[in-house]
């Protein structure tokens, strides 16, 4: 029996969106909802960025270093993927730069990849694009700033 990543529904705050499919496989694009996978190895920032991702609607998906998130992309490529630069293990950084080598290879559908850290220098910006971050995002998150961010990337359901 094939293994199905658990995305966790964060419009309705559970695992359901992990139900097996109709023949086919996937549901229809009309009723599927954003993917994202933070990455994230604090717990507060984790809780703060997951409750954010319900209120918008989406899907998401935790790993909690660099490692855990290539194997992640590996078994479910994401829509997108907020990533924490200092982790425990493999940096956000390195994480950055190994999934776009797995992009230009073909291993791995495009995505973006948004940083995420309380580094805010010009020089930290520049750290994260030249891993191959499409932005940079600090911390302490801001929903409204956060939501702004992903509707550049994704389309996200609108709000009841």
């Amino acid at each position: 029996m094939p293994t199905h990543p658990i995305w966790l529904s964060a419009a309705a705050g559970d695992a359901g969106a992990n139900a097996p499919q109709p023949e086919g496989g996937q549901p229809s694009t009309a009723q599927r909802l954003p993917q994202v996978l933070l990455v994230e190895d604090n717990h507060i920032n984790q809780v703060v960025a997951l409750e954010f991702l319900a209120l918008m609607g989406v899907q998401a998906r935790l790993a909690k270093n660099g490692i855990e998130a290539l194997a992640a992309c590996a078994e479910a490529a994401p829509d997108l993927v907020l990533m924490d630069i200092q982790m425990p293990g493999m940096d956000g950084l390195e994480c950055a730069r190994r999934l776009r080598a797995q992009q230009r290879e073909g291993k791995l559908a495009n995505f973006p990849i948004l940083a995420l850290t309380a580094h805010a220098l010009d020089a930290d910006v520049a750290a994260s694009m030249d891993a191959g971050m499409d932005e940079h995002l600090t911390k302490p998150l801001d929903f409204v700033a956060l939501r702004t961010r992903l509707q550049r990337w994704l389309k996200l359901p609108e709000p009841n």
